[in-house]
């Protein structure tokens, strides 16, 4: 049964503008360090940073909490399977709230803009 659903879009252009102005302490604030070395290997960082942004804001809806409650941002990390696929690796509270769920995500984007859906499905006991 599915428990939430959550969908994001984000300028990529604003992810880009908050890494440029803010630096380190932004990137620190919002991503593990693993999407961090992800990201900068990648011919358009900007984007890979947005699409995780945008993945992680997708999930806090999801939840239906938003920013508040179990939501940090470094218990999301957005990986990605050796065929490309993204998905979801959970940290400390996000893994105990989501233990009994199966989680899903998409990510698409276009020049200017990513967009990312999330699904939460409660697994049968």
């Amino acid at each position: 049964m599915v428990k939430g659903i959550g969908v994001d879009i984000i300028e990529i252009e604003r992810i880009e503008k908050s890494i440029r102005e803010l630096g380190d302490h932004f990137l620190q604030k919002i991503f593990t360090p693993q999407e961090i070395a992800y990201c900068n290997s990648k011919p358009n960082t900007f984007q890979h940073f947005a699409a995780r942004f945008a993945a992680k804001e997708a999930l806090s809806k999801a939840l239906g909490t938003g920013w508040t409650g179990e939501f940090r941002w470094k218990d999301v990390e957005v990986m990605n399977e050796a065929s490309g696929k993204p998905v979801l690796v959970l940290h400390n509270s996000m893994k105990q709230v989501l233990a009994k769920c199966s989680v899903f995500v998409s990510l698409s984007h276009s020049d200017h803009h990513v967009v990312a859906m999330i699904v939460i499905e409660d697994v049968p006991a």
